[in-house]
């Protein structure tokens, strides 16, 4: 009897070392669960704060950068209206007080004796040249010529004159299949690029020669470069120039990708890839 008590008696404390254990794993399951379900809300909440956050920088971005580029073409447009002032001055102003010269100086000539006709001859082609050049410089300062007249044509233009005055040996080549702009303001904003890069060569470079290329790749994109053998410069000692970010700036309303290079002694060098299918495409569908 004794024997079966004390069998009852473990066995009753075996079923209720069960219960208790059942109970243990039950409050673990639940404190573990409660515990992923905090880590799940909190990964949760930081993933959609995180994407949030990245969101709202894109937006800064992007608003910054149309920010800028507004700016860009506020400025583009400003200095485009100020040159074709300038350029419309000289043809009005200055221009036709050099054809009032030239005429004046043919009127005299009858009057001229022998002894200084060679060099009142000369100051007659002087002043025919001097006028030829305002004429010249005033059409290269025009938007609205370097539009009529087309983005390869302003380019050889520049080039003639400069050979004409002998400032420099310039050279132009085209490569491939001359492909007009659909976008007229990109040629625009191109030549000025290269209108840049002429006169620092011709003030700055000490080059004796100049040269200009265009390459029209079957990619339907155009390569522009621009080199010249002056005495070249440090570039790091220029990089915050106004000239450089200018070209740069331009370069990057156009879509272009832009690199300039320069080292003494060893020329400057200029390379421009604008893509015009991509630049007409934009253009229509604006359009």
């Amino acid at each position: 009897m004794y024997i079966f008590k004390l069998r009852f008696g473990i066995f009753i404390s075996a079923l209720q070392e069960q219960t208790v254990n059942k109970e243990e794993i039950a409050l673990i399951g639940y404190v573990t669960l409660v515990v992923v379900l905090l880590a799940t809300m909190v990964i949760v909440f930081f993933v959609a704060f995180q994407k949030r956050k990245n969101k709202l920088l894109l937006e800064k971005v992007k608003q910054q950068k149309q920010f800028e580029e507004t700016v860009a073409k506020t400025s583009e447009e400003i200095q485009e209206q100020t040159l074709k002032y300038l350029g419309e001055e000289l043809h009005d102003n200055i221009g036709q007080l050099l054809s009032l010269a030239s005429m004046q100086m043919g009127m005299l000539g009858v009057k001229i004796t022998p002894d200084i006709k060679e060099p009142f001859t000369e100051t007659q082609k002087i002043i025919r040249e001097s006028l030829n050049e305002v004429r010249a410089l005033s059409k290269s300062l025009n938007a609205d010529v370097i539009q009529n007249r087309g983005f390869e044509k302003s380019i050889n233009a520049e080039i003639v004159r400069l050979n004409r005055m002998k400032l420099i040996t310039a050279e132009f080549v085209v490569l491939g299949e001359v492909t007009p702009f659909k976008n007229k303001k990109d040629g625009i904003i191109l030549f000025r690029i290269l209108q840049e890069f002429i006169s620092n060569t011709v003030k700055h470079s000490k080059a004796k020669v100049l040269q200009i290329l265009l390459d029209y790749r079957q990619d339907a994109m155009l390569i522009i470069k621009a080199a010249d053998d002056g005495q070249g410069f440090d570039l790091d000692a220029v990089k915050d120039s106004s000239g450089l970010l200018n070209m740069k700036n331009r370069a990057e309303l156009t879509e272009s990708t832009f690199s300039f290079s320069s080292q003494p002694n060893n020329g400057t060098q200029l390379e421009i890839h604008y893509p015009i299918e991509e630049r007409a495409l934009k253009r229509d569908a604006i359009g």
